[in-house]
C-alpha cells in the first residue's frame, strides 16, 4: 500500500481511509454505507434511495436550506447516490473547508430529522423520478433486464423503488432501516486530496460518534435465473438488452471479462460498434457492459434499433458472440487493455474517484489494492483467457429484455439455441 494511503479503525468499528495527494488544493470526503437495494425487503423497496433524498432535508440543527447554503458558501459540492450494494454521501471542498464537510456529512447520517412535511414533499419528488424513468425507454429497460435476471429477489428490484411502495412508505420505515444498516461496521469513511490523516480521524471521531451500534444483517444471496421480458410500446425504436451471468469482483475471471466487454462493445473500435453500426447501420447506440457484484454479476449488451432493423440485429450480434469465443486477435486485445488501463489511471487523477476507490476496495476486498497490482492483473490477461471467459459467459442461460416494437426480435429459446450451436 502506498505511503500516501493510511487506514484507521476506531474502537466502535468505523473504518477511516485516506489518501494524501500532492499538488492539489481540494479534498473529497465521503461516507460509504454498505447497504443498497439488495438489502431491502419487498415492503421497503426503495427505502435506500428514499433515505438518500431525505438526508439533505434537514437535521436537528440544520434546515435543508442551511445544508446547501453552508456548502455553497465555501464553493463546495455535496451529493449522494444509491446503488444495489452501496449508498454514498460525499462532498468536494477546498482543503481548508474539510472540517465543514465532515461536520455536515456526519450530521445528516447521525441526526437527520425526517420532518413529516419534508418527507411528503420528497415522496412526491421520488414519484416524479420514477415516472421520468418509466418514460425513458433506454433507462427503464435496464430495470426490466435486472428483474428478469434476478426475479423475486432483492437484487432484481428497482433502485428507485416501486410506486405503490413509495406512496405508503412511513417515517418509521426509514428510521428502522437506517438504524439497522447505518452502523459503524457497515460504513467506510474515505477521503482523498490535500489532507492530514490524523486530523481527519479526529474530525470523524467527533462528528460520527452518534451512529447506531447494532450489527447490520447480511444481504440475501443473489441467484441468477435468466429469462425473457417483453413490453410492446408505441415507440420509434425497440430497446434491447441481452445478458448473461457475469463475474463477481473477486472472481479470477473479472479482468478477462472486463477486457472482453471492452473489445466486444466498449468503444468506437469495438467489434459490435464496427460491425453493427459502422458497416451495417443497424443502430445508433450499441455497447456491452460488465457489472460485478459481491457474489456474482451481469454481462450484457444494449442496443436501440428500428423495428425493421431488429430482425437482422440479433443474428449479427450472436454471430459476434460466437466468434469471440475462438477468434481474438493480439492487436484488439492490446487495444482493449490500453483502454482499460487508461480509464483506470485517468480516473485516479481525480480526488473524488480516488476517494470512492478506497471505499469500494475496503468494502469488497477488505484491503486497499495497489494500482500496480491492478495494472499487473490487467496486463496478465491472455488471448486464451478472453476466449475462455467468452465461452463461459455466452454458453450460460441468457436473459433478454425488450421494450418497444420487438416483434422481429428472436425469442429467448431461439437465441439460446443459436448460442449453443
Amino acid at each position: 500500500m502506498s505511503d500516501a494511503i493510511r487506514l484507521t479503525r476506531l474502537p466502535n468499528g468505523l473504518t477511516i481511509a485516506s489518501e494524501r495527494m500532492e499538488r492539489v488544493e481540494t479534498v473529497s470526503f465521503g461516507a460509504y454505507v454498505g447497504a443498497g437495494t439488495r438489502h431491502e425487503v419487498p415492503a421497503e423497496n426503495g427505502v435506500s434511495h428514499f433515505l438518500e433524498h431525505m438526508a439533505f432535508k434537514g437535521t436537528e440543527r440544520r434546515s435543508a436550506a442551511a445544508i446547501a447554503e453552508e456548502i455553497e458558501a465555501v464553493g463546495g459540492h455535496i451529493n449522494a447516490y444509491t446503488a444495489r450494494e452501496q449508498t454514498a454521501y460525499y462532498v468536494k471542498l477546498l482543503k481548508e473547508d474539510l472540517a465543514l464537510g465532515v461536520d455536515i456529512i456526519g450530521d445528516i447520517l447521525c441526526h437527520s430529522s425526517f420532518i413529516p412535511e419534508e418527507l411528503e414533499r420528497e415522496r412526491g419528488v421520488i414519484l416524479q423520478e420514477i415516472g421520468q424513468a418509466n418514460d425513458t425507454p433506454d433507462d427503464i429497460i435496464f430495470d426490466h433486464f435486472q428483474e428478469t435476471a434476478f426475479p423475486d429477489q432483492p437484487m432484481g428490484r428497482p433502485t428507485l423503488g416501486r410506486e405503490a411502495v413509495i406512496k405508503t412508505m412511513s417515517r418509521a420505515t426509514l428510521t428502522r432501516y437506517m438504524a439497522r444498516h447505518y452502523t459503524p461496521e457497515n460504513i467506510v469513511i474515505a477521503a482523498a486530496g490535500a489532507l492530514d490523516h490524523d486530523g481527519l480521524v479526529r474530525l470523524v471521531s467527533e462528528h460520527f460518534a452518534d451512529l447506531a451500534t447494532q450489527s447490520a444483517p447480511p444481504p440475501a444471496p443473489s441467484e441468477y435465473r435468466g429469462g425473457e421480458f417483453r413490453e410492446a410500446r408505441d415507440l420509434d425504436q425497440v430497446h434491447i438488452v441481452l445478458g448473461f451471468p457475469g463475474c463477481a469482483y473477486a472472481d479470477p475471471d473479472y479482468y478477462p471479462a472486463l477486457l472482453l466487454s471492452t473489445l466486444l462493445g466498449g468503444g468506437m473500435s469495438s467489434r459490435l460498434f464496427q460491425e453493427i453500426r459502422e458497416k451495417r447501420g443497424l443502430v445508433y447506440s450499441i455497447y456491452s457492459f460488465a457489472a460485478p457484484y459481491a457474489d456474482g454479476g451481469l454481462f450484457g449488451i444494449y442496443a436501440g434499433t428500428g423495428e425493421a432493423e431488429a430482425e437482422e440485429l440479433l443474428p449479427v450480434t450472436l454471430e459476434e458472440l460466437r466468434k469471440v469465443q475462438s477468434e481474438v486477435g493480439a492487436r484488439e486485445l492490446a487495444r482493449a487493455r490500453a483502454q482499460v488501463k487508461a480509464g483506470l489511471l485517468m480516473s485516479l487523477e481525480n480526488t473524488g474517484s480516488r476517494c470512492e476507490n478506497l471505499a469500494r476496495q475496503l468494502q469488497v476486498f477488505g484491503r486497499v489494492i495497489p494500482v500496480a497490482e491492478t495494472v499487473a492483473r490487467i496486463e496478465a490477461v491472455t488471448l486464451d483467457d478472453v476466449r475462455r471467459v467468452a465461452a463461459r459467459l455466452f454458453r450460460a442461460k441468457p436473459t433478454l429484455a425488450t421494450l418497444g416494437p420487438a416483434g422481429k426480435v428472436p425469442s429467448l429459446a431461439a437465441i439460446a439455441e443459436r448460442l449453443a450451436a
